[in-house]
């Protein structure tokens, strides 16, 4: 018996874009593809959402919402540190999304809120707007920075990335660059190297630095 499908829904459309995105980008995302995916008519996307770009600003603010935030009024630093945490891992899973997240003119509830709350733990925590402004711009640069360039590097660990490094010296003399080829041979290519980690060491590095600025600014 043919397993009988949930009637089509606003939730079930962007449920099924997000997942076509995280196959095959967003770029390739159409609607015929969406339909195909959804087993619909085009047709009948449009009884639920009005046009593509509703549909781009649904996937979003379903991204955002899948970025975990602790509960208002947690300490700051804590609070961000594993606000952005969580943020790298969900962009992992939906690589299309980074440079859509701040990209969008209708932000729904879902983006508003992350927003909000962040905003609320730089001011709960003294931030005065200024050095909020700047503590949010920075912290997100960072972010999808990293995250943009975890998802281009063609391997971030283990023997994926020694092949890789092998790869290069095959077509480069690192002789040439004893700089790069010490990095390469004694750091990169260690078993235990993971690029990942470079995520938690620039966060701490920025958190404890908005942290001097706040008490700076307090002084």
């Amino acid at each position: 018996m043919a397993k009988k499908r949930s009637p089509l829904s606003r939730q079930r459309v962007l449920e099924g874009a997000v997942s076509l995105a995280d196959r095959v980008g967003v770029e390739a995302l159409t609607i015929r593809k969406l339909a195909t995916e959804l087993e619909v008519k085009p047709m009948t996307i449009y009884h639920h959402v009005p046009n593509k770009d509703a549909i781009l600003d649904g996937m979003v603010a379903a991204v955002f919402a899948e970025i975990h935030l602790p509960a208002p009024g947690s300490p700051w630093k804590s609070a961000l540190r594993q606000r952005c945490a969580s943020a790298r891992r969900v962009l992992a899973r939906h690589p299309w999304a980074t440079p859509l997240m701040e990209s969008r003119r209708k932000p729904g509830p879902a983006t508003l809120r992350h927003h909000d709350t962040v905003l609320g733990f730089l001011r709960s925590g003294g931030f005065s707007l200024e050095l909020a402004a700047h503590a949010y711009a920075l912290l997100d640069a960072f972010v999808y920075g990293f995250a943009l360039q975890e998802a281009s590097l063609p391997a971030t660990s283990g023997e994926d990335l020694s092949e890789l490094a092998a790869e290069i010296a095959t077509d480069v003399s690192l002789e040439d660059y004893p700089y790069l080829l010490e990095f390469t041979t004694e750091h990169v290519t260690r078993p235990d190297y993971d690029f990942a980690r470079e995520f938690d060491f620039g966060l701490e590095l920025i958190l404890s630095a908005l942290e001097r600025a706040l008490e700076a600014s307090q002084a």
